[in-house]
């Protein structure tokens, strides 16, 4: 009874014009790298979970770090505030400081090489605009729980991959 009353004042916050909080946990997996790849996401908003995941036949590692991210952002279907959890370093960095300058760079590096992945940041800097996004870091296999079933999630993903190529 109490989680009720909690989301329908949270509820009733959101017609006071104040964004909704959405937590997203990430993680990227990959068997080789490249290889068969996988990616999940935890989505949390009130009290409710939604555990998202998939994979690509032939892929990295930050490919798959970088779509968990895609995927997860793509499940929150308001404007809100989301805070993103990752153990990947290259997303978060990539995210918060080398961004700014490859687009101002024409989306080259420093010694002027065209930027990896671009593809995938270019969408992540399109989902950028429609919420209002924190990152965060979290050492990755360290026992958080959230941080775990995203593992869990992008390991299953691998799998998936794995058997289409039998």
């Amino acid at each position: 009874m109490a989680e009720t009353i909690d989301a329908l004042q949270k509820l009733n916050d959101l017609e006071k014009n104040a964004l909704p909080d959405v937590t997203i946990y990430t993680d990227g997996a990959c068997s080789g790298n490249p290889g068969p790849g996988g990616w999940g996401a935890v989505v949390c908003y009130l009290n409710l979970e939604s555990d998202l995941k998939g994979g690509t036949h032939q892929t990295t590692n930050n490919r798959m770090e970088m779509m968990a991210a895609i995927q997860g952002l793509k499940a929150v279907p308001l404007k809100a505030k989301v805070t993103i959890y990752t153990d990947s370093m290259y997303l978060r960095d990539g995210i918060t400081r080398w961004m700014i300058n490859w687009k101002k760079n024409g989306w080259k590096t420093a010694d002027k090489k065209p930027v990896k992945n671009q593809d995938l940041w270019l969408e992540l800097d399109q989902l950028l605009t429609t919420q209002e996004i924190t990152w965060q870091w979290v050492k990755g296999h360290a026992g958080h729980e959230y941080n775990e079933r995203a593992d869990a999630l992008a390991r299953q993903g691998v799998i998936a991959q794995r058997m289409k190529m039998l």
